[in-house]
């Protein structure tokens, strides 16, 4: 039997190369490293999401650009990649949580729920005429008295995380996160750790209109966005945190 060429594994159809590799799945992946840092942390609180917008142009409405959804009361998603394949996603999710609630009339759980996004994203890698999701999720939220994380992948795989990272710069955050995140951190200091280290990687403007925020607290079991006023309050925190650093260092 003829073996296909290599360009045949490398185009149009998700099928293993011959060492064992899909290459759609790969670019996909590499689509999300070009998509914006999203950043997840978890705090003994709660759990905060925080997105850089990377708004390009002074002409732009930095309100229509939108990288954090809510799912249900007690979940939020913050997304990079491609933002039209992470809205399907998105209304999926929705989907899901509200068949759950009407069949079992119940909150679905967050581990469930992103278990099913992933089931769906993996069906995606195994059928001809379809492509994988170029674009990766973070899913936080509030179960049985837990905050839960989950990072979910372009090929379906799903690992949960105390702080992690998707998009541009995600080796510079995790490097990060592995010298500064502590488990005892409080969401407050959650949202603070999260703001340093995108103060640190963002190219180009950093201020309410770039940077959207996302929280649910343990207490309410409740996702909310940071309005401006609150989340400028933060953000002046950082500014001014780094100044006194860089007057130390000069």
């Amino acid at each position: 039997m003829q073996m296909m060429p290599q360009m045949g594994y490398d185009r149009a159809i998700t099928v293993f190369s011959p060492d064992g590799r899909l290459f759609q799945v790969e670019y996909a992946r590499e689509a999300v490293k070009r998509g914006t840092t999203a950043v997840g942390i978890k705090a003994k609180d709660g759990v905060v999401l925080l997105v850089d917008k990377r708004v390009t142009s002074r002409l732009l409405e930095a309100e229509s650009i939108e990288k954090i959804f809510q799912i249900d009361e007690h979940i939020g998603v913050a997304t990079s990649g491609l933002v039209a394949d992470a809205r399907a996603l998105v209304d999926r999710g929705r989907v899901e949580a509200q068949i759950n609630k009407v069949v079992y009339d119940e909150a679905i759980g967050v581990e469930v729920l992103a278990k099913k996004i992933c089931d769906y994203k993996q069906t995606y890698t195994q059928f001809g005429g379809v492509r994988p999701f170029g674009t990766a999720l973070l899913i936080a939220g509030v179960e049985r008295d837990m905050v839960r994380l989950f990072e979910t992948d372009p090929s379906g795989a799903l690992l949960e995380y105390k702080a992690t990272a998707i998009g541009a710069g995600r080796s510079e955050v995790m490097e990060y996160f592995e010298e500064h995140y502590d488990e005892d951190i409080t969401l407050e200091d959650a949202i603070l750790l999260g703001l340093d280290v995108l103060h640190s990687i963002t190219e180009g403007r950093f201020d309410v209109d770039t940077i959207e925020v996302g929280v649910i607290e343990l207490a309410t079991k409740k996702f909310r966005m940071l309005d401006r006023e609150e989340l400028g309050g933060y953000l002046q925190t950082i500014r001014e945190r780094h100044a006194e650093e860089e007057k130390e260092e000069s």
